[in-house]
């Protein structure tokens, strides 16, 4: 079985968190491409050209937000059965029910400590990689 270059579209706002991200994935992977959108508006945008494999989310951003970002793609048949997985700081309980109200495949909380980041985000990455991403 060969594995297919693995299409992640970002979604976040914070320059350091998108650095963070990047540096945490290549140091474990290196057949992917990351697409990066500062908003669900972007993001929207962004997925009019290109369909990725799996997207991640945050939730606090300006303009368009998470949960906005989540209601567009659910009721966007060409758009609905990418996986989402939310990574985010909010652990307010209302947020995660209406992620998973909205059908998202994970909520998964940031962790401050680069180390423990960098578990979280490669952790997500091999499962969706290995479990839904194989060319068969």
């Amino acid at each position: 079985m060969l594995q297919k270059k693995l299409k992640i579209l970002l979604i976040e706002n914070n320059k350091i968190e998108i650095i963070k991200f990047k540096r945490a994935i290549s140091s474990d992977f290196s057949d992917f491409t990351i697409f990066v959108a500062n908003n669900g508006s972007e993001a929207v945008s962004l997925l009019e050209n290109s369909f990725p494999d799996i997207i991640l989310l945050d939730l606090n951003m300006p303009e368009t937000n998470g949960i906005e970002f989540l209601k567009m793609v659910k009721n966007n048949s060409n758009l609905n059965h990418i996986p989402i997985v939310v990574l985010t700081t909010s652990s307010n309980i209302k947020d995660i029910q209406e992620c998973y109200k909205l059908g998202v495949a994970s909520y998964v909380l940031k962790s401050l400590k680069y180390e423990d980041y960098k578990l979280e985000v490669n952790a997500i990455i091999k499962y969706w990689s290995l479990n839904e991403f194989i060319e068969k």
